[in-house]
């Protein structure tokens, strides 16, 4: 029998029926958004401008800001129109493609965050060794192993979802295309597809939330070993990263280490890793973290004396 889908497009319940909500909304995550994007470009252009992308730590940072940007762009910007619009649909492959995009820069973010808890344990559990083990080299193949990966991911859930007939109700109660409320529209049984996205998704999010919490460890006992000056310093790093992954992997982990199900809190933890994250990871970073802070001076000091010379 072939696939039947009598569907070409599907609506959005979005985060709200409420009127006056769905306005307040339309503020306060325009405001959100419009942080993002300031936040992480000042991140990618102090990187830049500093030279900082020589050190792997940074190096790895300015792609977690690109990769934030990307991500919370695959369903921020489509949400807020949204929020005012009368209908909010979106067409099959816009669908389909959407559900590439959040897992494809999703997947991604988790594996460069993975890569930065292991520069961070080299650096501090082997400093000797730091910038033979962390060369150019190695840095740009992990770079390129966590694309690869979120590809693969990617791909194969949306390969799953693609084969599926959809010939009946078309609403979505949430407001992006993820996949456990698209399966719940499929006219036929999901319940190993069900199965295999989320031994796909959640085998990542655990395995990779388990390897950073083991990493985490074995840096904080080794801190013991170091001057009050290098603890400091280490501490200062790596509690950055570690509110960064706690904030990213708890909602993650709630939401795809599961069978095909859905709550009704689905959305309000969908905001907090499509949004709230990348909106906190430059804030955190730049923070806590000194190094940053003064590149971000000395952009900022070259920036009024460049204001100075042109007047």
């Amino acid at each position: 029998m072939g696939k039947v889908n009598n569907v070409t497009e599907f609506v959005f319940w979005g985060l709200s029926q409420n009127l006056e909500v769905e306005e307040v909304c339309f503020v306060v995550f325009s405001f959100f958004y419009t942080v993002i994007l300031l936040g992480n470009l000042l991140i990618i252009l102090t990187v830049y401008v500093g030279h900082l992308f020589k050190s792997p730590m940074y190096f790895f940072l300015n792609y977690l800001s690109f990769v934030d940007i990307c991500y919370s762009s695959v369903t921020a910007p489509k949400m807020i129109v949204d929020l005012l619009a009368k209908s909010k649909t979106i067409s099959y492959v816009g669908c389909m493609l959407q559900l590439f995009g959040v897992h494809f820069f999703g997947c991604t973010e988790i594996f460069i965050l993975t890569v930065m808890a292991y520069d961070r344990y080299v650096a501090i559990c082997k400093p000797l060794h730091y910038m033979t083990i962390m060369d150019r080299d190695r840095c740009n193949k992990m770079l390129l192993g966590t694309w690869i990966g979120g590809f693969t991911h990617s791909i194969i859930q949306v390969a799953l979802v693609v084969q599926l007939p959809f010939c009946g109700p078309n609403e979505i109660d949430h407001y992006f295309c993820d996949v456990h409320p698209v399966l719940k529209l499929a006219c036929t049984d999901t319940y190993v597809v069900g199965v295999v996205v989320t031994a796909n998704s959640g085998t990542i999010a655990l395995g990779s939330f388990v390897i950073l919490l083991i990493s985490y460890t074995v840096i904080l006992v080794s801190l013991r070993k170091q001057s009050a000056e290098g603890r400091r310093k280490a501490l200062s790093t790596c509690g950055s990263h570690i509110s960064v992954v706690i904030i990213f992997f708890g909602p993650c982990t709630f939401m795809y280490m599961r069978p095909d199900t859905t709550f009704s809190e689905d959305k309000m933890v969908s905001v907090f890793y499509t949004i709230i994250t990348p909106m906190l990871n430059p804030l955190i970073y730049t923070l806590r973290n000194a190094e940053v802070k003064n590149a971000m001076k000395k952009l900022w000091s070259r920036r009024v004396l460049w204001d100075a010379n042109g007047k």
